[in-house]
Formats: structure tokens, sequence, C-alpha cells
């Protein structure tokens, strides 16, 4: 049972990849981090003496984490509360995190900024995958839309991470799609992400016997990139729509729908 202004890494993933995820900053030490090398999805280093005062534009639910969840999660969070910030401690830290076998990105893997560059008008990979970054790298993540002979020529200009477009690095390999590369890059690999990764990968690839619901999202991406011209409208529409298959590969995937109910061949 969590203290008061605690939250336990089970409470803290059920929020994870959701709108209501909180936002995570990682205060721990050099050394601990040292010892392991490795970050919470979404979660921002930052040393334990930077919050006095609090972080301008710092708004609602946030969740403090040091090594085992006790001295500097506790003093920062409670700093953050007397600037009026709804804050709370990861119980038992990032090492009860990684215990439980909860998702965990190596510091390494991390992406080198916040913008990124793709095709545009977007389908499917080019919707997931600004969906993922969002949901469980970097919230203040932005994506370019540009023509496909001008997206390394953008990345370079601009110093933005290109993605799914060949010969980069965030791309298909073999028969996987770009959201299977950047959830095996950031050991994002969970059970309700992997099956969401199926359904995204049969719709993009054109392999509908992979999962019965890639007809449903093909239908659904291709009337999104006839709805809107702008790319970035459409981005912010996708996303609701991959907030509800992830919510379905979560919690709903075994769910049937009959009418009337109870109704006899």
């Amino acid at each position: 049972m969590p203290q008061p202004n605690q939250i336990t890494p089970a409470q803290l993933m059920r929020l994870m990849g959701t709108p209501d995820a909180p936002t995570l900053f990682d205060v721990r030490i050099p050394e601990d981090m040292a010892r392991d090398p490795r970050l919470i999805p979404c979660s921002i280093p930052r040393a334990h003496d930077q919050f006095n005062p609090a972080p301008t534009g710092l708004a609602g639910r946030v969740v403090v984490v040091c090594a085992k969840g006790r001295k500097l999660s506790e003093g920062v969070a409670a700093l953050l509360r007397t600037s009026g910030i709804a804050a709370e401690v990861l119980e038992g830290g990032a090492v009860a995190w990684a215990e439980a076998g909860l998702p965990i990105t190596p510091i390494a893997n991390r992406p080198t900024g916040s913008l990124w560059v793709t095709r545009h008008r977007p389908k499917i990979d080019r919707i997931a995958c600004p969906w993922l970054i969002r949901r469980f790298v970097d919230p203040a993540a932005r994506f370019l839309y540009v023509a496909p002979t001008e997206v390394q020529a953008v990345a370079d200009r601009f110093d933005a991470i290109p993605f799914d477009i060949a010969d980069t690095f965030f791309s298909h390999r073999a028969d996987r799609c770009t959201f299977d590369t950047m959830l095996d890059h950031w050991a994002l690999r969970t059970e309700a992400l992997d099956r969401l990764s199926t359904v995204i990968r049969a719709a993009d690839t054109d392999r509908h016997d992979l999962s019965p619901q890639a007809a449903g999202l093909l239908a659904l991406s291709v009337g999104l990139s006839r709805q809107y011209r702008d790319d970035l409208q459409q981005l912010e529409v996708g996303m609701t729509l991959y907030d509800a298959l992830y919510r379905w590969a979560r919690d709903g995937h075994d769910e049937t729908h009959d009418w009337p109910e109870g109704r006899t061949p």
C-alpha cells in the first residue's frame, strides 16, 4: 500500500501511454545513473537541486523518481507541492520499477533532439510512430511532414531526426515496420504494445492475415488522410485514434460485441 503522495510502479504503468500520463522527473545522482544507465519512458533527468524554485511552465500531475524512492524524490516532490504542483514519489524508485520488469530505456538510446521529419501525407506508420514517441519517449516532440525527396535534406539542415524513409535508422527492417524498429530500440516491448504493433505492421505492409483489425486501421487511416489536407491536423486526430487502439490492445482485445444480446442462431 503506497504512502501518502506516493504512486506504485503498477499504478504509474497504468497511466503511461495515455493522455493522463504525469510528467516524470528522474533525480538520481550520477553514481546511481552509472549503476543503471536506463530511464523510465518519458522521464526527464534533472538534478535534485534544480527544483527550488520549481521549473517554469510545469502543470498537471508530476511523479519524481530517484533510486529507491527515498530522500531525493521525497524532497523534490515536497518542494514542488509548496509551489502548488501535484507531485508524487514513485514508490521504490527506479530500482522497484526495474525489478517489476516494466519497460525501461537505455539512456544511450534516447533521441538526440525533439524534432523529427518524415514524408508528407501520412497514412499508418507516420502517424503511429509520432504517437509512440509522444506517449512513451518525448511528450514535447514535434514532427515535420515534407516532400519525400526533401526529408534527408531537411533533417540535415534543421537538425531533425528522419524516420520512415529508406536508408535511415528509424525505418522498416526486413518484414517489420518503423513502429517495430522504435519499440526495439527503446526497449518498449510490452504485451499491449506488441499487440498494437502487430495490427500496425499488418496494416502498413498489406499483410492483413496477421491481424483481423488491420483492414479497419487501414480504412480509418486512408479516411483521415482524405479528410485532412493539413498533416498536423491529421496527426492530432490520429493521436486520439491510437490512444483508443492502445487501450483496446491493453484492456479490451478480448471483448466482443453482438446485437441483440444473447441472440441464438
